[in-house]
């Protein structure tokens, strides 16, 4: 078996969406499980996926619970997702965010933002999927990506340079979008979305002691193309992600120049769906099957088939 590792970047409800659909389709065109993964970095909603990929719980009844309906569906994912709460933390926001933004103005504004929703309803979430695995860590390398607010640092949990936590509490810090969710505070530190420090952190994965022979790169927010009527903040947040997934390939292939290096991005056909509001549950599952279609036009491609074929296709572990 050729060593595969895994990168799931950040993308809201879409995103996850996207990342289900992926994966789906890989394992139905290969035979291959996400699950055996020699390494997993996950990242914002790609943080959740990757905790239900170790699992074993990434199927459709953890996507949609006993939902026999479309309407079902977006009230059992609302559920799960969003916890309103009463905003606060206004003076984290003006301590971590407003004030450092004055002398360095950029998306540093954003950090320690009050939030209309709690995370305890994703970390339910992981707790009801994963059983007694929530309370812990995966036995294989898996990386939970969130971001420090005091230190202004990205935190790779799951690593020697990461305090020990349960994946639960890694999954929701690192799902913690600004203005969205509350930050969530761990042994007196406080996180928030891994996204943003990168949408991906590629770069994560030169701590394997050994290269690996195959990287996929499931990237949800860098696309290449926009959608047609798309707002002007979707190709800038899409541009920001190509530019520094770019970066980070680039600094992985001048380590690893013998590493098949291969990047799963959303279609105008996704994008049709899932934008211009990555956080709509109302368009998770549209999301999801539009990813379906996608994958099947992308994983046919000679130039993608002839990477899965060379590392992956057939080659399932007994």
């Amino acid at each position: 078996m050729s060593s595969v590792g895994l990168v799931l970047g950040g993308g809201g409800i879409t995103g996850a969406s996207y990342h289900f659909g992926a994966l789906f389709a890989l394992q139905m065109a290969t035979g291959w499980d996400a699950k055996s993964a020699d390494v997993i970095v996950g990242t914002s909603s790609g943080s959740f996926i990757a905790a239900l990929v170790r699992g074993g719980a990434l199927n459709l009844d953890t996507m949609v619970g006993e939902s026999r309906h479309d309407g079902e569906v977006v009230d059992w994912l609302s559920s799960n997702v969003y916890q309103r709460i009463r905003p606060r933390g206004l003076m984290r926001w003006v301590r971590q965010g407003i004030v450092p933004s004055i002398t360095r103005p950029g998306l540093g504004v954003v950090l320690g933002s009050p939030g209309i929703y709690s995370t305890e309803a994703l970390t339910g979430w992981v707790e009801s999927s994963l059983g007694s695995l929530a309370e812990g860590w995966p036995e294989i390398p898996t990386v939970i990506v969130a971001y420090d607010l005091d230190r202004r640092v990205r935190v790779p949990f799951g690593t020697e340079a990461a305090p020990e936590v349960a994946l639960k509490d890694a999954v929701a810090a690192s799902s913690a979008v600004p203005f969205v969710y509350e930050p969530v505070t761990i042994d007196g530190r406080t996180y928030a979305d891994g996204g943003v420090a990168s949408g991906t952190s590629v770069d994560l994965l030169l701590a394997n002691p050994e290269p690996l022979d195959l990287v996929i790169i499931v990237a949800p927010m860098a696309a290449t193309g926009g959608r047609h009527g798309g707002w002007f903040y979707e190709d800038l947040i899409d541009r920001a992600g190509r530019t520094a997934l770019a970066a980070e390939i680039e600094l992985l292939e001048s380590e690893w120049p013998d590493t098949d290096v291969m990047v799963l991005r959303p279609d105008d056909r996704v994008l049709e769906v899932a934008r211009p509001n990555p956080m709509s549950v109302e368009a998770a599952i549209p999301s999801f099957l539009a990813t379906l279609r996608s994958m099947r036009d992308e994983l046919a491609h000679p130039e993608t088939w002839s990477i899965l074929e060379r590392h992956i296709v057939g080659k399932v572990p007994a």
